[in-house]
């Protein structure tokens, strides 16, 4: 979809924009402890051509980030923060029950709708495990979901500011912190034995959830996710100010690889 502004439009659809987050300061956290509301089909919209970029949810006083400013969505990011959250978890129901309908969307419109922006509904921050593969466990399709993947879905600051850009300026309204069941990065920061390479770096951030879970790794895994959320919550001011504006909702999630059911985590 065009944006008038060709800079806008550039800035707007490439992560390299989010640079402008000029005036708010890095936080850092490595220390340790669619459907649109009309009624329309989502194929139906595809194909009428209703894309965009999402300018709904922008925190007040952003400043240098009203560059970035798009023009109003038109589908996916007009919901709710509750129905986002919604949106996923009966995406999820359909991926259990092997009754998947993003399949049967046209590839080719897909595509071209995406070319001039991209508007997602939510955010996830997930684990990099190849065995969550976030769009398909949620039964969405291209330009609907913004991923992030680390291992061990931890918040580390390049992570909060890909995070941010998708809630300021493409408008995400649910943002799920997903753990999962046999996640490596967590057992090994239970382990906390001597790895290759870089890979305990990964330690520093997931060993809270280990101390408060005693060592058994699905409560860890759980309480990582609990906590990641709770970071991301509290420590954004980006994601504080959408929250506090009621346009973004936060969770925590855990995967189970055997059902393929996820379930939030309270």
């Amino acid at each position: 979809m065009a944006i008038n502004n060709p800079a806008q439009n550039h800035a707007a659809t490439c992560l390299c924009g989010a640079a402008a987050h000029a005036g708010h300061p890095a936080h850092d956290l490595s220390a340790p402890g669619h459907q649109a509301s009309t009624g329309l089909s989502r194929r139906g919209l595809l194909r009428a051509g209703l894309t965009g970029v999402a300018a709904a949810g922008l925190v007040a006083g952003l400043g240098p980030i009203g560059a970035l400013r798009p023009r109003a969505a038109l589908a996916q990011s007009t919901l709710s923060p509750d129905a986002a959250l919604q949106e996923l978890m009966d995406g999820n129901g359909r991926f259990v029950a092997r009754k998947l309908k993003s399949f049967d969307e046209d590839l080719a419109i897909l595509q071209q709708n995406n070319i001039g922006g991209q508007q997602p509904f939510a955010s996830i921050l997930s684990c990099a495990d190849s065995r969550v593969p976030v769009e398909l466990l949620f039964d969405q399709s291209i330009g609907h979901v913004f991923v992030n993947r680390v291992a061990g879905n931890i918040a580390t600051t390049e992570i909060i500011a890909s995070i941010e850009y998708g809630v300021a300026v493409l408008g995400t309204r649910v943002l799920m912190v997903l753990g999962h069941s046999s996640c490596g990065a967590v057992s090994a920061s239970i382990s906390a034995g001597a790895v290759p390479g870089q890979i305990s770096a990964l330690y520093r951030y997931i060993r809270p959830a280990v101390d408060a879970a005693g060592g058994d790794p699905v409560a860890a895994t759980k309480a990582n996710a609990q906590i990641q959320a709770r970071l991301l919550s509290e420590s954004s001011p980006v994601i504080a100010g959408a929250i506090k504006g009621g346009t973004l909702k936060v969770v925590a999630a855990y995967y189970d690889l055997a059902s393929g059911k996820v379930a939030l985590v309270a």
